[in-house]
């Protein structure tokens, strides 16, 4: 079944473009397009799709404030902002499951609908380790309690210092040597237990608590 995206820019050459480079994949379907935030919100009630690209400057409702909504009424799709540096940090606040640069190369545009359609964490490789660090800095708590940390077992914890540096499900698998439904049942596990909305939380919360220090591999 064909991975469904909807496209969220105020410029339509903007929008023809990404359509172009996403349904020449047979795995990609583009079932809508949205001029700003207040139709994109209408849109993923209608159409429900999987990956919404949402830019953030729009004219009315900004991309910030769709995704906000969206995250408050428990839509189910993944949100990727694309987005320049700045403003990250408030897309991920408002419950973006990651983010793009907006002038990344097409095969990127690609595995990124694919890697949040997926579930993963989908943060630019380029500057990933800078940005959780600053954004760990500049955010209250994702859920810092000892008591929590506690519930995990040494296995989990260690699945969550490996989410921490960034490493995908396979990654992970192979840095622990189990497969990767395995890494998939506890790393729902550790959200679980520790009440985080997705892998981008679980990121924030490994530098917030010290399993991964600043600067560190």
């Amino acid at each position: 079944m064909a991975i469904k995206v909807l496209i969220v820019d105020d410029q339509a050459l903007v929008r023809a473009g990404f359509r172009m480079i996403l349904e020449a994949q047979p795995d990609l379907e583009v079932v809508g397009e949205a001029g700003d935030g207040s139709a994109a919100i209408d849109a993923v009630r209608t159409l429900r799709p999987d990956v919404v690209l949402m830019d953030i400057r729009m004219p009315g409702v900004d991309g910030i404030e769709a995704t906000r909504r969206l995250t408050d009424a428990g839509a189910a799709g993944k949100i990727v902002i694309l987005t320049t540096y700045d403003l990250v940090f408030d897309a991920l606040a408002a419950g973006a499951s990651g983010f793009l640069l907006k002038h990344v190369p097409p095969e990127e545009l690609v595995r990124g609908v694919r890697v949040a359609a997926s579930g993963e964490a989908l943060l630019a490789p380029s500057i990933t380790k800078r940005l959780i660090e600053e954004f760990a800095k500049q955010r209250a708590p994702v859920r810092a309690s000892g008591t929590d940390l506690k519930t995990l077992t040494d296995r989990e914890l260690e699945v969550l210092r490996l989410l921490g540096r960034g490493l995908s499900n396979p990654e992970i698998a192979k840095a622990l040597q189990v497969g990767e439904a395995t890494v998939k049942t506890h790393v729902a596990h550790v959200l679980d237990k520790l009440e985080l909305r997705d892998r981008v939380q679980a990121v924030i919360l490994a530098y917030e608590i010290g399993l991964i220090k600043p600067g560190a591999a």
